[in-house]
């Protein structure tokens, strides 16, 4: 018997401790796709898509549903699937399961969702949604693909002046320490900055380590972010560019839900969200809470002509005078599109001046550090 017990307690005992690592490792996958694996948006965009198809084909949303959450790729958005199908068969309203998911589903998705459960129209709703992302997309790929060239020219500019400091100037400098002459300011500010990288490159990146830190944290503060805002729609180059860009995405969101008959209040607290710019989201936020007064929206606009131009309010105002304010609020939304287009088109041609300014300045202050002794030496000699 003793024997028998042995022999139990040693097959038994694998089995379990493997059922407890499957069960470790499970849970760390399921931590790890709730929180940290993102919905890419095309992933989103078909499963809209897919969906206004089906639904138009005659099919219920649960059908719907049933049918995508086997479809879909990513594990995350088929889970997700998977629960809004259940609380919709257990008699939860669509936009209000959606609503649970911000993250995947933002609140205009939802709010133009739930315009259409109301008004009974659920396959025009899922179309305006999908055209709203098809059109917010374009303009951030836009955006996207205008930055890779500054930032690639910038990450060049980077590499090349730490193979500068630690490789070529160092070679340079010890003929200058070698000769017993006083060296101009320039040379011996470039030999400190010389000998500093090289003994105490460590403390380098801890430097720009902690400027990381430290501007990820003063960004958390509502008034520096509120300054740092500011101050970038003031920037020459810059600031128009982010002007049009908070625009564009005001009067393209304000205007797909004002076509989805929700209230014009609503509309504009939710078209706040939307926005990058804490100036225009904050001027935005406080033009919802005069609406409630009765006030019209070009002229609670008009309060605020450092985020919203003349050519802006008076539209507005047409619109307002002839019944068509989510009309005029559309074409606003393509004029400002085709300028951020041209603007993104032509980014590189407006940016190649400052670029290479900021390279001569560089190469030219390199230069005078390295020659000016040069040519004293040569004179002494």
């Amino acid at each position: 018997m003793p024997d028998e017990q042995n022999t139990i307690s040693t097959t038994t005992e694998p089995t379990t401790a493997p059922a407890a690592s499957v069960s470790s490792i499970q849970k760390l996958n399921t931590w790890i796709e709730n929180h940290l694996t993102r919905v890419p948006f095309m992933q989103k965009y078909l499963f809209i898509h897919h969906l206004q198809i089906m639904t138009k084909a005659g099919l219920s949303i649960v059908a719907s549903l049933n049918i995508l959450a086997h479809e879909v790729e990513n594990k995350k958005l088929r889970n997700v699937i998977e629960q809004v199908k259940n609380d919709i068969e257990s008699g939860q309203q669509f936009s209000d399961v959606l609503a649970k998911y911000p993250s995947i589903f933002p609140p205009i998705y939802v709010s133009m969702i739930a315009a259409g459960e109301s008004a009974g129209k659920m396959e025009d709703a899922l179309t305006q949604v999908a055209n709203q992302m098809n059109k917010s997309q374009r303009l951030t790929s836009k955006i996207r693909g205008a930055m890779i060239y500054p930032s690639v020219i910038l990450t060049a500019m980077v590499g090349i002046a730490i193979f500068v400091v630690f490789y070529i100037l160092p070679k340079i400098m010890v003929m200058f320490e070698e000769v017993k002459v006083d060296l101009p300011l320039s040379t011996r500010v470039l030999m400190g900055v010389t000998k500093f990288g090289q003994h105490y490159w460590w403390l380098v990146i801890i430097i720009i380590a902690g400027l990381i830190i430290l501007g990820n944290r003063l960004m958390k503060l509502a008034k520096f972010k509120k300054f740092i805002h500011s101050l970038n729609l003031k920037i020459p180059i810059f600031g128009p560019v982010a002007k049009k860009i908070n625009l564009a995405r005001f009067t393209l969101t304000l205007s797909s839900l004002l076509a989805s008959t929700i209230p014009i209040i609503e509309a504009t607290r939710i078209a706040a969200q939307v926005l990058g710019n804490v100036i225009f989201k904050e001027n935005v936020m406080a033009t919802a809470e005069s609406l409630k007064q009765g006030e019209s929206l070009s002229t609670i606009l008009m309060r605020y002509p450092e985020t919203f131009p003349p050519m802006v309010t008076e539209m507005i105002m047409v619109g307002e005078q002839s019944g068509n304010t989510e009309k005029m609020l559309s074409e606003l939304a393509e004029y400002f599109n085709n300028e951020v287009e041209n603007t993104m088109n032509n980014f590189t041609t407006i940016i190649e001046p400052v670029i290479i300014l900021a390279l001569g300045l560089g190469v030219a202050g390199i230069a005078v550090a390295v020659i000016m002794p040069m040519y004293s030496l040569a004179q002494n000699v």
